[in-house]
């Protein structure tokens, strides 16, 4: 069976968010000290470099990125299928707060290293 996902986010590692946050192109997305930017449905969180919130791409840089994929597949069905093709799960199933609300996910890296996010919407 064909497995479909669609975009739902993702983190932009940048040196200083101060300029977005002047230009109003910032909000808080969830309550937290985290800020994003906000495109419809979706959103982009914005980690100062040096204070990223974990789990993270293993090598943090100003304009590196994180990715998440929303799957309305069960989180579940996505751990036996990354198991059986032998990719490792890095943290997860654990819930979140996605661009549209609550959220569980699983986090595993791409070839370099960076972190994707595969989540199933809980709302």
């Amino acid at each position: 069976s064909r497995i479909t996902v669609e975009w739902e986010g993702g983190a932009l590692k940048v040196v200083s968010p101060k300029g977005l946050i002047e230009l109003k192109l910032l909000r808080r997305s969830d309550g937290t000290r985290r800020v994003a930017l906000m495109f419809g449905s979706q959103k982009i969180n914005l980690h100062q470099v040096g204070r990223e919130f974990d789990p993270k791409s293993k090598h943090t840089t100003s304009g590196s990125g994180d990715l998440c994929f929303l799957s309305h597949h069960a989180i579940d069905d996505w751990v036996a299928h990354l198991t059986d093709h032998l990719v490792t799960i890095e943290e997860g199933p654990i819930q979140r707060t996605g661009a549209r609300g609550p959220i569980l996910s699983v986090y595993v890296r791409d070839p370099d290293q960076n972190l994707i996010e595969i989540a199933q919407p809980l709302y």
